[in-house]
């Protein structure tokens, strides 16, 4: 395969011989996988049997087309960095919750620990007045990474709108990156993996959560990022096995369990990259938990698949330790370590509770400023979860049932009744225009993502497809925890660390839909796949107004908010 070949394995290819066929030196298919032989999805319908020994089915999948690969993952980041990169600092206001989080940033960088501003900073610091801040503490309710993250864009611009927007625009821009990275390894398809960029690129939500100053954009990044690295400890560790059994010149272990493998530089990379997005909004933990299982569970199939037999429960034990090591040890040490500006300073909230309650039991167990930091989580978590918060309430309030629809997106920002000549409004008589920031993602790649969350769980379950299975667990992992706090104010922009995931799964299932290339109507196909990325590109420029505040009559806004719930 030449690195010219450009969709070298598309995923409607590739299908893996599944992990629990017992291993012999030479695989024969199951019938459930001849069926599928025979319906087109991998190219050797004429054959009754493929045959693969154990090695090539260890080392199955895996893509040779490097450069170009890297020519198209570079090509369409560049694109989403031009356009997400365009009249970053507008509007030259705080808006939404940068409110909270810009703000927070500037403090932090200066003192360790945010502090809190006057009443009317807001208007000051759009004037360019930065230095009002107090040197008292504020009561902050998330973990400082994505703040750390904000305020060093604002160390090296200042503290303005272009400041504070520029590190989420980096990183909305390395989503982008990570995305098509993640999708390529996945499908074993540098096809899939640009749709899935491109999909992304073009998406209102991820267009314009990196261009705020919010903090859920570094979260996406940092899960896909640690999701990505257990798809590669996956691959890593049945490479390293196939070559134990070339060393060892043998077929298979033969029931006998193989080599320990103690060194996983994959899965300690994913440790770390958790604890950073846990360190950013604590549910990452049950992206954490759910991918900690998972890539255990893997070892214990890919033992079986090299011959361990029933031995291959082992790994439970001498994978799944080391495992807890590098995904949760690792995680907990990097989240600790991201409170250390708090813990090396006198004035953070809470920081003296300990000297104050010196005959607490956690004070005497844990000593003065671990207790202190335990006693500020305790508190968090009571707010989070506590009464003050259900009684809350949001126009914006969006119930998760409605997420993956985009039934209420977010208003972000609004300035009404822009009268003709102000601000570039050109209305005709007895109309005005308006300003919107409205927090939508385009809805033809919303709505197709969800029908392909759909076809990926058939697909998973009924296809015996493990590579769909990744992305809904990953998706779900991050969804589901959230109706169990829809009692309070949640938001639809939450979801963004949902979106790569289904995104890589409607790329999938544009793959499925592409076929074999060497396909009878593969041009056929390609030309539908085509015209549905394209109206997914061009749905993205019709909202492109509403999500980037320019001056539009009222009617037009109007035009774009299809139905009811968006207003």
């Amino acid at each position: 395969m030449s690195s010219s070949d450009f969709d070298a394995q598309p995923v409607a290819e590739v299908l893996e011989p599944d992990a629990e066929i017992a291993p012999v030196a030479v695989a024969t298919v199951p019938d459930e996988l001849e069926e599928q032989l025979c319906a087109g999805v991998l190219p050797a319908c004429e054959a009754k049997t493929v045959q693969l020994s154990t090695v090539e089915r260890l080392r199955h999948g895996q893509l040779h087309d490097k450069l170009a690969g890297w020519v198209v993952t570079v090509a369409i980041t560049a694109l989403a960095f031009v356009i997400r990169f365009v009249n970053l600092g507008v509007p030259n206001k705080l808006v939404f919750d940068e409110t909270y989080y810009a703000k927070d940033g500037f403090t932090l960088w200066k003192f360790g620990y945010e502090t809190k501003w006057p009443e009317d900073a807001n208007d000051s610091i759009a004037a360019g007045i930065s230095d009002i801040f107090l040197t008292d503490p504020s009561y902050i309710v998330h973990p400082p990474v994505g703040k750390w993250l904000i305020g060093f864009g604002e160390q090296l611009f200042g503290m303005n709108a272009f400041g504070w927007r520029f590190m989420p625009m980096v990183f909305g821009t390395l989503l982008v990156f990570l995305v098509i990275r993640f999708a390529r390894r996945l499908s074993r398809s540098t096809l899939v993996g640009a749709i899935a960029g491109l999909l992304l690129t073009f998406d209102g939500l991820a267009f314009l959560m990196s261009r705020m100053a919010l903090l859920d954009i570094f979260q996406s990044v940092f899960l896909v990022a640690g999701v990505s690295c257990v798809l590669a400890d996956r691959d890593y560790y049945r490479l390293k096995l196939a070559a134990k059994l070339e060393q060892l010149n043998l077929p298979d272990f033969g029931e006998a369990y193989g080599a320990i493998l103690i060194w996983r530089p994959w899965r300690l990379a994913a440790g770390l990259l958790f604890g950073l997005a846990i360190g950013t909004k604590w549910n990452s933990l049950y992206v954490l938990a759910v991918m900690g299982i998972l890539s255990v569970v893997w070892d214990v199939k890919a033992r079986k698949l090299a011959g361990a037999g029933w031995r291959s429960g082992y790994a439970l034990l001498t994978d799944g330790l080391p495992a807890f090591c590098y995904l949760v040890v690792v995680a907990a040490g990097v989240y600790l370590a991201s409170w250390s500006g708090w813990l090396s300073t006198a004035g953070g909230y809470y920081r003296d509770w300990g000297a104050q309650h010196p005959d607490d039991p956690t004070v005497k167990a844990l000593g003065v400023d671990w207790a202190a930091l335990l006693h500020y989580h305790i508190e968090v978590f009571n707010f989070h979860t506590g009464d003050y918060m259900r009684e809350q309430s949001h126009p914006y309030n969006a119930h998760p049932s409605g997420w993956l629809l985009m039934v209420r997106p977010t208003g972000i920002d609004w300035v009404s009744d822009v009268a003709p000549g102000v601000n570039g409004c050109v209305a005709p008589e007895g109309e005005t225009c308006v300003q919107v920031l409205n927090g939508m993602g385009t809805p033809f790649l919303w709505w197709l993502a969800a029908l392909a969350l759909v076809v990926g769980l058939v697909w998973w379950i009924g296809g015996r497809d493990w590579r769909f299975g990744l992305p809904i667990l990953a998706a779900m992992s991050t969804y589901i925890p959230w109706f169990f706090n829809a009692d309070r104010p949640v938001f639809f922009f939450y979801s963004i660390t949902i979106l790569p995931f289904t995104v890589t799964l409607l790329a999938m299932v544009l793959g499925l839909a592409l076929g074999p290339t060497s396909g009878r109507w593969r041009r056929r196909r390609g030309i539908i796949v085509g015209v549905l990325v394209g109206l997914i590109v061009a749905n993205f420029a019709w909202i492109y107004p509403v999500l980037t505040g320019k001056t539009i009559l009222r009617s037009e806004w109007m035009a774009r908010m299809w139905l009811a719930f968006w207003i």
